[in-house]
C-alpha cells in the first residue's frame, strides 16, 4: 500500500491545520493507521493512531485534547485535525499503516509496515 500525506504548511501559534493521508493499492480500513512526527535533531515520535476498526484512537500526551484523528473509509483517507498549534508542534508529520497483528504497539514506529513521505508543519510564535 502507498500512503500520501498532505496538508502541511505554515501557521501561527494557536491556529489549526488538517493533515490527510490517502492510501492507494490497499484499503485503509484494513490497517491500523498512525501519525508520527520528527522535529529537526529529534527522534521520530508517536502522535496519534486509529485501530483497525476505527473504534479506538490513541494520542500522545503532548497532543491529547488538541489533535483529533479520524478516518473516511470511502475515501481511503485518514485525517489529523490539529488545533491550538504550538511552536513545539513544528515537525515533519508522517502517516503509517500496520497490517493486523498483535500485540498492539500503536506508539512504536517499528510496528508499522508502510510509511508516507511526510508533510512539513511549521508553527510560528
Amino acid at each position: 500500500v502507498q500512503l500520501q500525506a498532505s496538508g502541511g504548511g505554515l501557521v501561527q501559534a494557536g491556529g489549526s491545520l488538517r493533515l490527510s493521508c490517502t492510501a492507494s493499492g490497499g484499503t485503509s480500513s484494513t490497517y491500523a493507521m498512525g501519525w508520527f512526527r520528527q522535529a529537526p535533531g529529534k527522534e521520530r515520535e508517536f502522535v496519534a493512531a486509529l485501530s483497525w476498526s476505527g473504534g479506538s484512537t490513541y494520542y500522545a500526551a503532548s497532543v491529547k485534547g488538541r489533535f483529533t484523528s479520524s478516518r473516511d473509509n470511502v475515501k481511503n483517507t485518514v485525517y489529523l485535525q490539529m488545533n491550538t498549534l504550538k511552536p513545539e508542534d513544528t515537525a515533519v508529520y508522517y502517516c503509517a499503516a500496520s497490517l493486523p497483528k498483535y500485540p498492539n504497539r500503536y506508539y512504536d514506529a517499528k510496528w508499522y509496515n508502510f510509511w508516507g513521505q511526510g508533510t512539513l508543519v511549521t508553527v510560528s510564535s
